[in-house]
């Protein structure tokens, strides 16, 4: 299986993006994988407040990711449900933390933020989904 090409992009008509993401990713691979939203949970519990769940949301996509032998590098797009608006700049000093880390390149993924009534369960308070490219 050949190694997908990634290309993250961001066309100057669009503008500069307004955190830790890109516009757009150009892919020519042979296979996906769809994560599903990861919470801030480990068997159904949530782990607190929003830092540890976010932590956490992260922790569970790079293991799920692995488990197909991939890593970050792989993703191609995140969709972000936060239930709080008032979390939206915790969330982004997590990826300003966080992001350089997990993409070293320095090209992040494209980024949907979503505000949300509630998530499954009450007490989560952020979920992340995540495409990769194989």
């Amino acid at each position: 299986m050949a190694a997908p090409q990634i290309q993250i992009l961001n066309p100057d008509a669009l503008g500069k993006p307004l955190g830790q993401y890109s516009h757009i990713t150009r892919v020519r691979t042979s296979e996906f994988l769809f994560i599903a939203g990861q919470v801030g949970a480990k068997d159904g519990k949530a782990a607190g407040d929003f830092d540890a769940q976010c932590a956490l949301v992260f922790q569970n996509l790079g293991a799920a990711l692995s488990s197909q032998g991939a890593s970050f590098a792989n993703v191609v797009e995140f969709t972000t449900y936060l239930v709080h608006s008032q979390d939206i700049p915790k969330f982004m000093a997590f990826r300003a933390r966080e992001f350089p880390k997990m993409f070293a390149s320095g090209a992040y993924p494209p980024n949907t933020l979503l505000i949300v009534d509630r998530l499954v369960h009450e007490q989560f308070l952020i979920e992340v989904s995540a495409v990769a490219a194989l």
